[in-house]
């Protein structure tokens, strides 16, 4: 499944591990993506993963 907001569209950001012997690999932050009940459109309620920024800003309007 994808790590991505379905209200903003935020997802993961890329960058690097570097060691102390600098040795660089690959790594990614995740966005604090929350599995919640929310309201739709149509009338009914549907689950939908958003992160903790949409919530805390009230784009989300649980159902």
């Amino acid at each position: 499944m994808a790590q991505v907001c379905e209200y903003c569209g935020k997802g993961p950001q890329f960058g690097n591990n570097i060691s102390h012997a600098h040795n660089v690999t690959r790594r990614r932050w995740n966005p604090n993506l929350q599995s919640v009940k929310a309201a739709v459109p149509s009338g009914g309620s549907k689950r939908v993963k958003v992160c903790t920024r949409c919530i805390k800003a009230g784009k989300v309007v649980k159902g």
